[in-house]
């Protein structure tokens, strides 16, 4: 996704360190943050099938965080990666003091919808319909 979180925050943010091949968290676990990558390379993915990979200044986990499900996917990091979590009282602080932030949170929310839709469209035998 284009849209680069990491300008939020300042060097001294907290940060949390993943090996190449370490799942940040399993699809079905409750969502206490979601995680702004810093550097290094993550995907989204259910079993084998890779949704998305994001890179540096693109977020994880928001979904689960916003609509207090359970993750949707797990995320695995693909090289050695460092995020900076962000709960919920640090989400909606953001939210609060950073109008901005909440547009491109529902952008990035909105684009992986799309590409969700697409490729259900592209599926033999499906007829599904865009719901965004």
């Amino acid at each position: 996704m284009p849209d680069d979180f990491l300008s939020l925050f300042g060097d001294n943010a907290e940060t949390i360190d993943l090996d190449a091949g370490q799942v940040l968290f399993q699809q079905g676990e409750p969502a206490k943050s979601f995680f702004i990558v810093k550097s290094g390379e993550l995907q989204i993915l259910n079993g084998n099938h890779v949704f998305e990979t994001v890179g540096k200044g693109g977020i994880v986990g928001e979904m689960a965080l916003i609509d207090g499900g359970p993750r949707s996917a797990m995320v695995r990091a693909v090289t050695s990666s460092r995020v900076i979590p962000l709960d919920e009282k640090r989400f909606l602080f953001m939210v609060q003091q950073t109008p901005h932030f909440a547009l491109r949170v529902m952008k990035v929310m909105s684009g992986r919808l799309r590409a969700m839709n697409d490729r259900a469209r592209a599926m033999p035998g499906t007829t599904a319909k865009a719901t965004a």
